[in-house]
Parts: structure tokens; C-alpha cells; sequence
């Protein structure tokens, strides 16, 4: 099955854009983050990849998304959001990691242990809000309580690489990327080179995982 499909949530319409795999083994569901939708670069070159490798994708939007809306609500919305969508990910039969970047990462993060995820895939986890350390949310990732893969620009102002703590997640640094995994031009770094960084990253993490 591809196409969409609208979900129905107490916080309004959600819609899930299927990119299905011939023979799935797995399922992965990717929701975007506060400033942008699944339009975002690294989420469509992961739906572009995984299919490939047996995995389904699944772009999550969240109903304030769906409703046009240009500021997202509270995060207990969004998890709420994100967990009324989960029984249709659910009936596809397949193991299901939890993913989304930005805002959606610390959604998949805070949630990924009671709704049964296999693992988390974290896209520019905002570690903190830019020139803030202090505020950190580094409690949120470190809680996800399953496999995670954090894939972070190097650059990132919510968080560069090295300001990550230690934990049982792997990071996958992108060089020179911002949050948005934009690389300057003087780096030398085609967006093509960046994109594979990514989905190289997330292909070899999703088949080393134990459904």
C-alpha cells in the first residue's frame, strides 16, 4: 500500500503518507518537526532509501500540520497526536521504530517505550534551544529506553554533536550541517554527499536492528 491515509485524533486530522517496501520486514514512521513538514530534505531521502532494504515508511503529519496551522502546540499534544496514530502504523503486522526530526524526535523519544517502538530515529534531536545549554533535554533521549540512532548536524545550534551526553544511543554526526542539514558552500560538500551521510547512517542502523 502507498498513498495517504487521514487518521482521525482528538487534537483533529492527522495524515500518514505510505512509501511501502515489496516485501516489508519493518516499519518505519518518521513526523516532522515545529518549523517545517515532511517535505524536510533528510525525510524524504530516507522514504526515497529504506524501501529498498524491506522497510516501509511512514510520514507522520500532525494535526496541526494537517490543519494548516504555522505554530505547533504543546508537546503533550503532540505525543497525544502521535500516539492515537500508532494503532494504524500498528496494523501493518510489522516491527515499527519510531522516528521524526526536531520536535518529532522528542515526541518519539518520550513515547517510544509505552507504545512498543523496536527503536527510535532521532533527525536533529534539539538538544537544547540555540545559545541555551543550560536547558537541556537530554533526560527525553536518554529515557527513550530502546535502540536509538541520533543523526546530528555539525553545526546544529540546538545541539552540536559533541554537547551530546553518553547513553545507550548511537550519533552519527553530519558534518558541518546545520539543523536543517544545510552545509555551506566553502565546506565543499555537495547536498548529495550529505544525504547519502544520512541515509547510510540510518540504512546500516535500521538492518543492524533486532525486530
Amino acid at each position: 500500500m502507498s498513498g495517504t491515509e487521514i487518521v482521525e485524533t482528538g487534537a483533529g486530522d492527522a495524515r500518514v503518507t505510505w512509501v511501502s517496501a515489496r516485501r516489508a520486514r519493518l516499519l518505519v514512521a518518521v513526523s516532522h518537526g515545529a518549523g517545517g513538514g515532511i517535505e524536510a530534505r533528510d525525510v524524504q531521502a530516507i522514504a526515497r532509501a529504506l524501501p529498498a532494504d524491506g522497510v516501509t515508511v511512514a510520514l507522520v503529519e500532525q494535526p496541526w500540520r494537517v490543519a494548516g496551522k504555522k505554530v505547533a502546540p504543546a508537546p503533550k499534544t503532540l505525543d497525544a497526536g502521535w500516539r492515537e496514530v500508532w494503532p494504524v502504523l500498528e496494523k501493518r503486522g510489522l516491527p515499527v521504530v519510531a522516528g521524526g526530526r526536531s520536535a518529532g524526535a522528542r515526541v518519539a523519544c518520550r513515547t517510544a517505550r509505552e507504545l512498543g517502538a523496536v527503536g527510535v530515529l532521532a533527525l536533529s534531536f534539539p538538544l537544547h534551544p540555540p545559545g541555551r545549554p543550560e536547558k537541556s533535554r537530554a533526560d527525553e533521549l536518554l529515557g527513550a529506553g530502546v535502540p536509538t540512532l541520533v543523526v546530528q548536524g555539525g553545526n546544529d545550534p540546538f545541539g552540536r554533536p559533541e554537547e551530546f551526553p553518553e547513553g545507550d544511543h548511537e550519533l552519527v554526526a553530519v558534518p558541518y550541517g546545520d539543523h536543517g542539514f544545510a552545509v555551506p558552500k566553502r565546506a565543499g560538500i555537495s547536498e548529495e554527499e550529505t544525504l547519502r551521510t544520512i541515509t547510510d547512517a540510518v540504512r546500516t542502523w535500521v538492518g543492524g536492528l533486532r525486530e
